[in-house]
């Protein structure tokens, strides 16, 4: 993890689990070091998932579930996986400042 990343971290609250506790600290700066912190360097289409789920939470108060996810964008239950190793819409919300997506353990 980068300096930078650690110091922006390191301002921010999360829970045991990794997310954060206050979403209106969120920031596309802040994605991008929560993101190098999980390995991840993020692309477009990252982005195009980070912005629907917090376009799905918005609307709805909760995160997206994976199939959401697959099924109203142009992203492939495939390419998710890619995207987010291990666990893809939880390292998804977990990215754009959203709580775990109810279902997920």
């Amino acid at each position: 993890m980068s300096a930078q990343n650690l110091s922006i971290l390191d301002t921010l609250a999360f829970n045991d689990e990794g997310y954060m506790t206050d979403r209106t600290q969120w920031t596309e700066e802040v994605a991008n070091a929560i993101a190098e912190d999980e390995g991840i360097t993020l692309t477009e289409r990252h982005w195009v998932v980070i912005h629907f789920a917090r376009k799905v939470f918005a609307e709805t108060k909760d995160s997206p579930t994976l199939r959401q996810i697959t099924k109203q964008t142009d992203v492939s239950m495939k390419e998710m996986y890619q995207l987010f190793p291990n666990g893809p819409a939880k390292k998804a919300a977990m990215i754009a400042g959203l709580p775990k997506p109810t279902g997920c353990i």
